[in-house]
């Protein structure tokens, strides 16, 4: 039986430089992170083998520290590289990631960037 485990990391809230205006370059700037990452889940994975699943703490630890230690003109940018840090894992068959940027316009909650990946069909990277 084919079963399709989804992953999904829910309101993450960092704090990095993002931006291009000198006072964006300055000041670090909140961002909330959701990503939803899917992959095939084994059998051995759903009778409780550790080994057999995805590892979502070691992706959000990475991308935690690739976010709060880097500085990124562009929230293309920012979203392409934590995309890329969740579809790292082979088994990986979809991801996507959108990131808010708070209080980016002066009427707006937020701006935000959405970015997805798609294995080819019937294979993992």
């Amino acid at each position: 039986m084919n079963h399709n485990a989804i992953v999904t990391i829910t309101n993450l809230r960092l704090r990095t430089y993002i931006g291009f205006n000198e006072e964006e370059k300055s000041k670090q700037q909140d961002i909330v992170i959701n990503a939803e990452i899917h992959y095939p889940a084994s059998n051995l994975c759903l009778e409780d083998n550790v080994d057999s699943a995805l590892n979502y703490k070691t992706i959000c630890k990475n991308i935690i520290s690739h976010v709060e230690n880097g500085q990124f003109l562009l929230l293309e940018r920012l979203t392409s590289d934590v995309l890329g840090i969740c579809i790292d894992h082979p088994w990986v068959t979809y991801a996507q990631v959108k990131i808010d940027k708070p209080h980016a316009l002066r009427f707006a909650d937020s701006v935000s960037l959405t970015l997805s990946y798609k294995a080819p069909l019937g294979e993992q990277k």
